[in-house]
């Protein structure tokens, strides 16, 4: 019998997503876009919490949103109805992440916006959004009290690659078995750097300290 031929085709994968990800930060960076990459599980909040952030921002960036999903166009519409900024559909023809160079090719339709700002609301998953570098400039993902203050133990990358956790739906905390304490302490074993903010995309309370966060992040891209 003749031997048999093992192929890694995933490192194949990631090493080339890893090339043309770091191409395209240094393009985000030329032309002075920051690159938001938001992930978080389905029914977290995302939409939600990016049309309350983008309102705070928009008065002071320039900001463009691209949309992922495996079909619809409702949140891409959502964004662009409730904030009034540009806002791009990208469909990943059944694919439950983004790489990079699905990002890129978004991008091509915000090209010659100088935008400041770039959100990229990417597929709702746990898993596939964080095995894949997107060309970012920053990372973020959404966590919800309802999801429950374990999800960092289970699903440890998507808190590993994270520049910042943002906890949704604080307001129903008292709902839930779900202990703040607990939660921090999870995400920090996972990832100690990462800066964690609370909020309700709901009330609004913590919304200005994200607003806040990207604000700084955009300027240092810029400035450095």
């Amino acid at each position: 019998m003749d031997e048999i031929r093992i192929i890694e085709i995933k490192k194949s994968v990631f090493a080339e997503n890893i090339q043309t990800a770091d191409q395209l930060r240094a393009r985000l960076k030329k032309e002075g876009s920051f690159l938001l990459n938001v992930m978080s599980s389905p029914g977290s909040g995302k939409t939600t919490t990016l049309t309350k952030v983008i309102n705070l921002l928009k008065g002071e960036l320039k900001i463009g949103c691209m949309e992922a999903d495996i079909d619809s166009d409702v949140d891409a519409k959502t964004i662009a109805e409730k904030t009034g900024v540009e806002s791009i559909q990208l469909h990943t023809g059944g694919m439950c992440h983004l790489d990079a160079e699905m990002t890129a090719q978004g991008l091509d339709g915000l090209q010659g916006k100088h935008l400041d700002l770039i959100i990229l609301e990417n597929v709702g998953n746990l898993v596939c959004p964080a095995e894949f570098d997107t060309g970012a400039s920053a990372s973020m993902t959404i966590l919800s009290v309802p999801e429950g203050d374990d999800k960092p133990l289970k699903y440890p990358l998507m808190y590993q690659v994270c520049d910042l956790v943002v906890i949704n739906k604080i307001d129903a905390i008292s709902f839930f078995d779900f202990d703040m304490e607990k939660v921090e302490k999870n995400i920090r074993f996972r990832n100690p750097k990462a800066t964690i903010i609370p909020i309700s995309a709901k009330t609004g309370e913590g919304v200005d300290q994200l607003a806040a966060w990207i604000k700084k992040q955009v300027k240092n891209w810029k400035e450095n």
